[in-house]
């Protein structure tokens, strides 16, 4: 590949300076050079740390510099696509280097931020949830008590990383925003550079079921179970079979709650009734007191119960 010291010469050959016109053409690229603002500043600041003959052996580098500071302000495609020159002091010399554009970091960071919040078959739109969004009408105090919860806990897991802080069980009827909130804190924790998994529990139960034969099951769960955050939403809709409760939801439990490992729950069913009502009977009517109280038993460790009321704002 031809560098781009190498092309800028080709390109300074190539403007009808030939021959004995030659040293006239690069005199007046040269003399062109020092008037651009930003070289002269650049040379001005540096001009203990550059050889005395630095302007003329660095020529090529300059005009490269002009040229794509041109090519940037005219947006023009250049060489190097969302990357700005600067002019840098290299062995007495003047080099080129190029850092990203403000349009370029933006982009990673929102990247960044999307890699740092897996979601499982969850709605879009969470995907762009914010804390300022969540309504907290001042007829409904139990709203702004959740979010100050949540507050604290993003507060209190970034300051503390090695620490265990439980996560929250928020229950309450359909549509009242449950699961818009933790893709607000899931995206919040994102910008504070902690990784969290959204998994909607009925969609991977019958993913789990299809995972079965492709002898996949265990590297499924193992995603799920260790991550740093994880959010189990809407845990209680599905028609609960023993093997899910037990050999998947028991599992990832099991090893989050001996990992110390934060984890939020939502569900339309309070703790009490997600035993009672959800988890002590199976699909087939069987009821299993003992092992529902086992699952509950690490939910209660992972996470602290809250109410979440409000107006139904899902389209009718």
């Amino acid at each position: 590949m031809e560098s781009v010291s190498d092309y800028i010469k080709q390109l300074m050959k190539g403007q009808n300076f030939k021959g004995n016109n030659f040293n006239e053409g690069f005199k007046m690229i040269i003399g062109e050079i020092k008037k651009d603002p930003e070289i002269k500043r650049f040379l001005k600041e540096h001009q203990s740390d550059l050889a005395d003959n630095a302007v003329e052996r660095s020529a090529a580098k300059l005009y490269e510099y002009v040229n794509v500071k041109h090519q940037v302000a005219e947006n023009k495609r250049s060489f190097a696509p969302g990357y700005l020159p600067q002019l840098v002091v290299n062995d007495h010399l003047i080099d080129v280097s190029y850092a990203a554009s403000p349009r370029v970091i933006a982009k990673q960071k929102a990247e960044a931020l999307s890699r740092r919040v897996t979601t499982i078959s969850m709605p879009k739109d969470i995907r762009d949830a914010t804390i300022d969004q969540v309504d907290t009408p001042d007829d409904n105090p139990s709203r702004l008590n959740i979010v100050n919860l949540a507050l604290d806990f993003m507060n209190n897991l970034a300051a503390h990383k090695q620490e265990f802080f439980p996560g929250l069980y928020i229950y309450g009827p359909f549509g009242v925003g449950k699961t818009f909130l933790i893709g607000a804190i899931a995206n919040e924790l994102a910008k504070r550079d902690i990784q969290t998994t959204l998994v909607h529990f009925p969609s991977l139960a019958v993913e789990m079921k299809s995972a079965i034969n492709t002898n996949s099951v265990n590297d499924k769960i193992d995603v799920i179970k260790k991550s740093p955050v994880l959010m189990i939403d809407d845990i209680g809709a599905d028609a609960m079979s023993s093997w899910i409760r037990d050999e998947v939801l028991g599992v990832i439990l099991e090893y989050r709650m001996q990992q110390q490992l934060p984890t939020f729950f939502t569900s339309n069913f309070s703790m009490a009734q997600l035993e009672q009502e959800h988890l002590r009977i199976n699909n087939r009517g069987d009821d299993e007191p003992l092992k529902a109280k086992r699952i509950m038993e690490r939910v209660r460790f992972l996470s602290r119960e809250v109410e979440m009321t409000g107006e139904n704002r899902r389209p009718k």
